[in-house]
């Protein structure tokens, strides 16, 4: 298992800083935010040290979120919420702070006051149609 000696999700993987553990599996650790958005507002890390998901091998992916319907149940449950957010920030230029993959589960409940700043737009003709073939040369390796 790869890790950061100065990372702060690697440190709590570790032991070395404390942290309000809710799950740990070989694949995952999920910890209360200490900084939640909502009561029980929990991050999924992978226990390997990966910056972004785009970084992680697939099948870790797969592992990782595996724990999430199990977790968002919980949640529900517990919380007394109604449903969650499933949140990834990934990249700086995305809102991620710390560079370790992480994953939030936020429970959320009618008048919660807390939301999401869609500024949506639409696409220009024939925009979507090349965007959506780059898109298939990228993955097909072109």
């Amino acid at each position: 298992m790869s890790s950061e000696p100065n990372c702060v999700f690697c440190r709590i993987i570790r032991g070395e800083i404390p942290a309000t553990i809710v799950h740990r599996g070989d694949a995952c650790l999920a910890f209360l935010d200490i900084q939640p958005l909502a009561p029980g507002h929990t991050l999924v890390v992978p226990t390997p040290h990966y910056p972004t998901l785009d970084g992680m091998p697939g099948e870790l992916v797969g592992e990782v979120a595996s724990v999430l319907p199990r977790l968002g149940s919980a949640l529900i449950r517990v919380t007394g919420a109604t449903g969650f957010n499933v949140l990834i920030n990934n990249g700086p230029d995305a809102g991620q702070v710390v560079p370790h993959l992480h994953i939030h589960l936020i429970p959320r409940s009618a008048g919660d006051g807390l939301g999401f700043r869609w500024n949506v737009r639409g696409y220009q003709p024939g925009e979507a149609d090349r965007l959506a073939e780059s898109l298939r040369r990228a993955l097909a390796g072109g």
